[in-house]
């Protein structure tokens, strides 16, 4: 287990189904759990009764962008290292957490993202394009390739959760945010493969729909990267330096259900991904 303190922070819109689920496995792992209700209109908030978090409330729905900026701001009142992010609707395990800290510490002064690459086909195909569609427009704006930008379980170190000024609401934030380490602070990014679920495949009804709108937030994500891109200049060179630096992964193998026969027991190694 990684000697990092981390504060786990939980976004959450609607997310009664699962969220005592969510928050029990993230206790396992941290004593500073922090989630953020968004003016949900469910039971989320009922089903934490009697848990030992920090529950940041908004009256008003205000995106992810802004829960997670709120979580930040808590989590730097503490003495952690920095924080990781997971979603409140049972899509990523607590079990992967110990992996993507490890890699924080093989890797300091990193973003650690949990790369959705184990069991892929589970992912929604229409999902699956638009991801691959954002890692190639945040390439281009980072100057480096990410495995999986748009994923949601990440570890972000204590420098990056001060930045000012990251700019975005929704899914937005989580890309200008790797755009912003990136510029700002010359933070790069490793990835992690981890396994997520998803309503479909025998498990509906046992997972929420995603709030993620392929088209309403790919198109908003991709405007703003392409803003960044052409704000920043250097066009060209910048996007022969980006492909000129493939994802790097850390896999030190899956915990418990999720291992995967491939995995190279704490390697670290560049990914190439495919068309």
């Amino acid at each position: 287990m990684s000697a990092l303190r981390v504060a786990v922070v939980i976004p959450a819109l609607n997310e009664a189904l699962r969220i005592r689920e969510v928050v029990l496995g993230a206790l396992e792992h941290s004593s500073d759990v922090i989630v953020i209700d968004d003016g949900s209109d469910d039971d989320t908030c009922a089903q934490l009764e009697g848990l030992p978090i920090t529950l940041i409330q908004h009256p008003t729905r205000r995106g992810k962008g802004e829960g997670l900026r709120s979580g930040f701001r808590e989590a730097l009142k503490r003495e952690v290292d920095g924080v990781l992010s997971m979603d409140g609707d049972g899509q990523h395990l607590a079990s992967d957490i110990p992996r993507l800290l490890r890699a924080a510490t093989c890797h300091p002064q990193h973003i650690v993202v949990g790369a959705r690459l184990r069991k892929r086909a589970q992912q929604p195909w229409h999902r699956r394009l638009a991801n691959e569609f954002g890692d190639w427009g945040i390439a281009w704006a980072t100057g480096y390739r990410i495995a999986d930008t748009q994923s949601g379980q990440r570890y972000y170190p204590r420098s990056v959760c001060a930045l000012a000024d990251v700019a975005g609401e929704g899914f937005v934030f989580e890309a200008d945010i790797l755009i912003q380490a990136a510029r700002r602070l010359g933070t790069r990014a490793v990835s992690v493969p981890i396994e997520s679920r998803y309503a479909g495949d025998g498990l509906a009804g046992q997972f929420r729909r995603s709030h993620f709108r392929p088209l309403h937030d790919l198109y908003r994500i991709t405007a703003h990267v392409v803003g960044r891109v052409w704000t920043y200049g250097h066009v060209v060179p910048r996007y022969i330096e980006a492909r000129r630096h493939p994802p790097v992964i850390h896999d030190g193998g899956a915990a418990g259900a999720t291992h995967d026969p491939a995995a190279n027991d704490g390697a670290t190694h560049e990914y190439t991904p495919g068309p």
